[in-house]
């Protein structure tokens, strides 16, 4: 029987441990996704409790604590205390084994503050205090966390409207790991309700010094926008979309329902999805003139509890995978690019397990035969970034593309102590690969191909992908 979360931990055979001992564990952490807060990381925010650093905005965690039978208050009240918060948290943890937060708790745990101990009820108390005494220390504010894991490049994820100034100034102070913005315009296509729509064209006018009236001026407007994100590093969008948007459509009709929406009128589901496929059109030629990367992270239906929606806001753990026939869209929003001319980079994350061999095919048809892994089927996110659902979309790339030029993890996290996420990743790629080596799938006097192979999944590929 082997111990729970040894050195080996994942790593069932000699050669999946050869692979990730000598090969994954040294690479440094490209984080080209995630969702932290840049003013934390500008000002090297130093974390007041464990609460804070670990349960703050984990929606993941609140699913399992409502689950568990946990009050409301203890996962985003406002008066309850971080204790509180905690111990409630502590209960929970016994209860999510074969959740991949069991896990996720007690690697991090280890990986940041080197405690080995299980977090339960009883071991509780002594955990917070312990942690908290060590985030009173520099070494695990902020940025201590980023240099902790031999972080060189996060990629934050920010709205056009969006200052940078917290950029600004992590660039300025010399701070040794790259904090870069990325492109996220989902509210410029946002037409469903006129109101909320009109007041982000109002903002975007107030940054981009354009004035706008017209559909002409808002695209002036985001390029504006897009030339300043250029200015400051960016070399990425993302969007976040139900699904393809690839209806047909005139410049004129485009036009007309800006028009229409902007002066207040609702709009038919067919204008909507008109806009949205004119906006994706738009923003992916913005990006080819550029040279970024496109990232489309989409299926997932959002907000589905109202009642809870209306009480504490979005992204509070009331969303879910959705089930939507996107292959068809997503193939002619693709091929009118490359048709163009106009197909950047792009990286495809899909959310439903059920269309893995989907992308993993999708991606082959429009590879240029100049840029290595050109288009991407991106790692397991949400709730595929766990050991299943890795494994599942590595077998998908690996059968039906090319598992060696992959670039590999990220975190997609609002937490400073999601890092381990990539030794996850790496442990589990190591194991799968071993696991052919030991089985004669794969030949063992091909190790030094297969660890170069490793340390570019690992690190390489998006080094060389991405040219920060």
């Amino acid at each position: 029987m082997k111990n729970f979360m040894d050195e080996n931990f994942l790593l069932q055979t000699k050669t999946a441990q050869e692979l990730y001992h000598q090969h994954a564990a040294k690479m440094p952490i490209i984080d080209y996704h995630c969702h932290l807060v840049p003013k934390m990381v500008a000002d090297d925010h130093q974390f007041r409790s464990l609460t804070e650093i670990w349960l703050g905005g984990d929606h993941y965690k609140w699913r399992a604590m409502r689950t568990n039978g946990i009050d409301e208050r203890y996962c985003t009240g406002a008066d309850t205390s971080d204790w509180e918060k905690f111990e409630k948290w502590a209960e929970t943890v016994p209860y999510t084994m074969r959740n991949p937060l069991y896990h996720w708790t007690h690697l991090e745990l280890k990986s940041a503050f080197g405690i080995d101990k299980i977090l339960n009820k009883e071991s509780a108390r002594e955990i917070f205090e312990e942690c908290n005494a060590k985030l009173a220390l520099p070494e695990y504010s902020a940025r201590g966390m980023m240099r902790r894991y031999k972080v060189e490049v996060v990629c934050t994820t920010d709205d056009p409207i969006d200052s940078l100034e917290y950029h600004i100034a992590t660039r300025k102070s010399g701070f040794e790991t790259k904090m870069l913005p990325t492109w996220r315009p989902d509210k410029a296509m946002a037409v469903e309700i006129p109101s909320d729509f009109r007041a982000y064209i109002e903002k975007l006018s107030e940054v981009s010094g354009v004035t706008i009236s017209t559909f002409d001026d808002v695209i002036s407007a985001l390029k504006v926008r897009h030339d300043f994100f250029a200015s400051q590093g960016c070399k990425l969008s993302d969007h976040g979309i139900e699904e393809f948007y690839a209806e047909d459509y005139t410049e004129e009709e485009i036009k007309a329902i800006f028009n229409k929406v902007y002066g207040g009128t609702n709009l038919t589901q067919e204008e909507i999805l008109k806009y949205k496929s004119a906006m994706l059109i738009i923003f992916a030629e913005m990006d080819w003139e550029k040279g970024w990367t496109q990232q489309f992270h989409y299926g997932t239906i959002r907000n589905n509890n109202k009642r809870m929606f209306n009480l504490i806001g979005a992204d509070t753990g009331f969303d879910s995978i959705g089930e939507f026939n996107t292959a068809k869209s997503m193939s002619k929003f693709l091929n009118h690019l490359d048709y163009e001319g106009k197909l950047t980079k792009t990286i495809l994350y899909n959310l439903n397990p059920c269309a893995n061999e989907v992308i993993a095919t999708m991606i082959g048809n429009f590879q240029d035969g100049k840029i290595p892994g050109k288009i991407q089927f991106g790692s397991g996110w949400w709730f595929l970034d766990q050991k299943d659902g890795m494994e599942k979309q590595m077998n998908a790339l690996s059968v039906l593309g090319l598992l060696s030029r992959f670039v590999g993890m990220l975190t997609d996290s609002r937490s400073f102590t999601s890092y381990p996420r990539h030794e996850y990743f790496r442990r589990t790629l190591c194991n799968l690969i071993g696991r052919d080596i030991e089985n004669g799938e794969l030949p063992a006097s091909e190790m030094k191909f297969i660890g170069q192979m490793v340390e570019d999944i690992s690190y390489n590929n998006a080094k060389n992908f991405f040219q920060f």
